[in-house]
């Protein structure tokens, strides 16, 4: 059923999943609307941030952030409408993003709250280019990876909103660009659309060869933020003194237990030491100053008007579709930043 002004829809952690999310992880619920007290507003979701880490959160295990409680609203970023305000500096009509989670409706103290104003443009890009991916894109290339011009930088899942962020901001710092995605068609988009010098499929069942003879003078940095195949391919070509920071592990979200075959852990240990690797992993949300993110604000506003940043957004239709959506994220079917309309 849609949004309506009466009942608030919320999806929320029926089970813990074992391996990828099925139809019994998540359950589809109806509650009445709750009322903002004083010091509250009353939040009516318009747009739902679909992302990799929340598989993380359904797992009872230690991490950067609690997990989802067992009939707890999924965690998620949203693009929302006040509804009604009992708090100063929120008045009914403003959009602001929140982590309100998978739901039609929420109270809201103002905590970790920003007000994007009564008719910002493009108000889901709060979700992506200039929100949390697109920041995580900024600070984990210039803070972590330090590019120098004419460095080669290898960045993987290099259609989706943080692979495809970290590649052009290489590309305005002056260097050469080597993305990796699964597909022609996201190949394609990557360079013709993004301008990566190349880009190559790790569906190919020569891979690791392509990855190769696209860089002849090895890597410098690799942006990570799948782990997996595409990582034993790159460890053999990194440079010393190379730079590789780590914000995801996607290929790895699922696993039950050791993945399938050899034991990679000694090549990936040898390779830092002997080729003297920095390897940093990093959480957006605490890992650097406020400073970082008032810069990222600025350029990124600056790149955009300027026409030298591209963004791809994939918007799918109704709350109901946010798991299946979550899922195509995590085995590499979505194309671009995804997102919900749930208004």
């Amino acid at each position: 059923m849609p949004q309506t002004a009466t009942k608030n829809r919320r999806i929320v952690l029926a089970e813990r999943p074992v391996g990828l999310p099925d139809e019994n992880t998540l359950r589809l619920e109806s509650v009445d609307i709750p009322t903002p007290k004083d010091g509250e507003m009353l939040l009516r979701t318009e747009f739902l941030s679909i992302d990799p880490y929340m598989r993380g959160r359904m797992n009872d295990a230690k991490s950067y952030a609690e997990p989802v409680k067992i009939g707890g609203v999924m965690t998620g970023q949203v693009v929302a409408e006040v509804m009604a305000s009992n708090l100063d500096g929120f008045v009914v009509g403003d959009r602001v993003l929140a982590g309100s989670g998978w739901q039609d409706y929420a109270i809201s103290d103002g905590t970790e709250v920003v007000n994007l104003g009564a008719t910002p443009s493009n108000p889901s890009w709060a979700l992506g280019i200039l929100g949390m991916p697109g920041y995580t894109a900024y600070a984990g290339l210039l803070k972590i990876g330090e590019p120098k011009p004419g460095e080669t930088v290898v960045v993987a899942a290099a259609s989706g909103p943080v692979g495809a962020t970290v590649g052009q901001i290489a590309k305005i710092k002056g260097c050469r660009t080597v993305g990796i995605a699964g597909g022609a068609e996201k190949c394609a988009h990557v360079v013709e659309n993004l301008g990566f010098d190349v880009c190559i499929d790790h569906k190919a069942d020569d891979f690791a060869e392509q990855l190769k003879a696209a860089c002849p003078d090895g890597i410098d940095v690799y942006f990570d933020n799948v782990g997996g195949k595409v990582l034993y391919g790159v460890l053999p070509l990194l440079n010393p003194f190379a730079r590789m920071p780590v914000c995801g592990v996607v290929a790895w979200y699922n696993l039950t237990g050791l993945p399938d075959g050899p034991d990679f852990g000694p090549m990936i240990m040898s390779t830092i030491l002997r080729m003297k690797v920095k390897v940093q992993g990093f959480i957006i949300f605490d890992s650097f100053p406020i400073s970082t993110y008032q810069e990222f604000v600025k350029d990124m506003t600056g790149w955009l008007a300027e026409g030298k940043v591209h963004y791809k957004e994939q918007v799918v239709d109704g709350i109901e579709n946010a798991p299946q959506a979550l899922n195509d994220v995590l085995l590499g079917n979505s194309f671009g930043k995804v997102v919900v309309k749930v208004a």
